[in-house]
Order: structure tokens, then sequence, then C-alpha cells
């Protein structure tokens, strides 16, 4: 099992530094999210910035930029960081899709599949030529010329992950991915019960199985080194958890463990706006589920003892602060791998 660290979504102008830095505490990857900056340009100085850490996106909005465009950044990240580029892509929510970015959402999980078959359609243009021909049920490419063809690169297999949580996501991921990013709103049973079974159903489409795909999982984790930091931790993460169970996206998981009627009661809430009093209705069973709680010195091994078997990625949810020592990190990966 590998162990990775999140970007998160921030200005590539810190990127360097960051990635620098938990390439010197030993993780395996590091991974960029797309909310207030664009998820590909961090990245970009994370690669120049480093020799031996994988990059990569969690996640990339696919329905918010085409094909193209996607391949375009994904082929030169992959050539600036010598084959160590991950895409991993998502397709939000209806809302947002529609409602932000301005482009059609229907039909998610089919319309992914086809995005990512035409983005391999791309990706083999740019490495060996030739008359694009790819036509799908939602994307096409079938015209291009050597002006916007980018050339052969010497790794020109971009690893692709699926994001989701719903089991029709999980067999799309299954069908035509590389590696599935577990959604943070997620428990250990819900991943042996539902997501592992659903990845393996689209897996088998394919002629693979679940053992064939990375599986990646950011885990929320309360931690601090005094009452008060831990206390801060875990409002925060209630908080998290109190917007992700309000939306409907959630609530397989919710229902898997008996709490439906949760997630109903905070849509009610955020729809009226009260949000100061919502992460008191997040009940101690589901932060149980949902969350991890230790000291930091047995973070590593704890993380490791859980999701053996289930997954062959972690990270934790929040970004390394950046007051941490480089060897407090450095220790909790170590503990990991010896675990």
């Amino acid at each position: 099992m590998k162990i990775d660290a999140q970007l998160g979504s921030l200005y590539p102008g810190k990127a360097a530094e960051m990635a620098r830095r938990m390439e010197a505490m030993g993780f395996d990857a590091v991974w960029s999210f797309e909310a207030g900056h664009d998820p590909f340009l961090p990245l970009m100085a994370a690669a120049m910035a480093t020799e031996k850490i994988q990059i990569g996106t969690n996640i990339a909005v696919a329905f918010g930029r085409s094909p193209f465009a996607t391949a375009q950044a994904a082929w030169d990240l992959q050539q600036a960081s010598a084959g160590r580029f991950h895409l991993g892509l998502g397709t939000q929510v209806r809302a947002h899709i529609e409602r932000r970015y301005d482009m059609p959402f229907e039909h998610p999980a089919a319309r992914l599949t086809d995005y990512i078959r035409c983005l391999r359609a791309i990706f083999d243009n740019f490495q060996n030529g030739g008359q694009p021909s790819y036509e799908g049920s939602f994307y096409k490419f079938i015209l291009t010329n050597p002006a916007f063809i980018p050339g052969a690169i010497e790794h020109p297999r971009i690893p692709i992950y699926v994001a989701g949580v719903n089991p029709r996501m999980c067999q799309a991921a299954g069908e035509v991915a590389d590696g599935f990013h577990v959604h943070p709103m997620h428990s250990t049973a819900y991943l042996r019960d539902v997501v592992r079974p659903a990845v393996d159903e689209g897996a088998k489409m394919s002629g693979k199985t679940v053992d064939d795909l990375d599986l990646h999982a950011s885990v929320f984790c309360v931690l601090g080194e005094t009452e008060a930091e831990r206390a801060a931790s875990e409002q925060q993460i209630r908080e998290q958890i109190a917007f992700y169970a309000s939306t409907p996206n959630y609530r397989a998981l919710l229902r898997h463990h008996g709490l439906e009627d949760l997630g109903k009661e905070l849509s009610g809430i955020v729809r009226t706006g009260d949000f100061e009093n919502i992460a008191a209705k997040v009940p101690d069973k589901l932060m149980a589920e949902v969350a991890v709680s230790t000291d930091f010195g047995q973070l590593g091994g704890l993380l490791k003892q859980r999701y053996t078997r289930l997954v062959q990625r972690i990270a934790t949810y929040y970004p390394i602060p950046d007051q941490d020592p480089v060897e407090k990190w450095a220790a909790m990966v170590k503990g990991f791998e010896a675990a």
C-alpha cells in the first residue's frame, strides 16, 4: 500500500515548495484538487520541483472542459514529470456543471465513460499520429492537423482515475479506468460492501477484476497536539461531513448505515441557511464510520490497519499544514511503512 498527500486547491506559486516538502517526507504521491484554482497548473510547478514523487489530480472536473483540452494538459504534465502524472477525473454535480460551467450533465456515468474513451483516442493520436476517428455517444475526435499534435513522449501511458461514491460511477471506473478515487465520504463497510463489488462488476466488462485497479482513499483524520487542537479538528471535520451528507449524491452511504433520514434533515438545514449549528447534527456513529481519531504517533499504523485489502493508496483528507516540520510527517510515513 502507498501513502500519499494532498496539495489541495492552491495558487501554483506555492505548489513547488509544498511538493518538495512532501517528497522529503517520503510520500508516494501528491494530489491537487479543483476548487478555487485550476488543478493542473500547480502540478506543473510540482513536477519541475521534484524528482521521484508522483503527481496527480484528485480531481479535475471532466465535464467543465473538453476531452481535447484535458488531454493537452495531461500530456504536458506527463512529459514534464517524466511519467509521474496520474489523471484523476470527476463529474461534479448537475447544478455546478449546468449553472457554473454552463455545460451538459445528463447521464454522468455514461458520459464520463465516453469522455475517457475519447481521451485515450486523443492520447493515441498524440503519440502515433494518423487520422482521428473517435465518435462516441457524447464526444468525438475526428479532426486535427500537425499544428495541434504535441508529438510523441517517452511515457505515453497516462493512468486515468475516476472519482465517485455511488455504485453506477464505481462500475464506470471499473470498466474504463486504471484507478478509482474513493470519495472521503465513505466508511470501510461501504468500501467492502458497495464500492469494491461495484468496481469489480464494471471491471469484468473489460476482462479485469477490482484488484487490477488502484483504489485511492482520502480519509478524514481528527488530529491535534492538544485537546483544543483536537476539538477544532473534529469540529472542522463534522462541518465537512454535514455538508457532504446534506447532498443527495451521498445518500447511498447514509442508507447503508441506516441514516438516510439524517441526509434529508441536513438538506433542509442547508436550504434555510442555518450553517452555524449544522455540525452538531452529525452523530458520533457517523463520525466513527467515516473519520479516524487517534494520536498522531499512531496515525500511520492505524490507517494501514484500517484500509489494508480495501485500497492500494491512502491519504489524509486535508493538506499538511505549512508550519508542520518535515520530520513529523516523515516519522508518520515510516510508521505507515513499518506497520
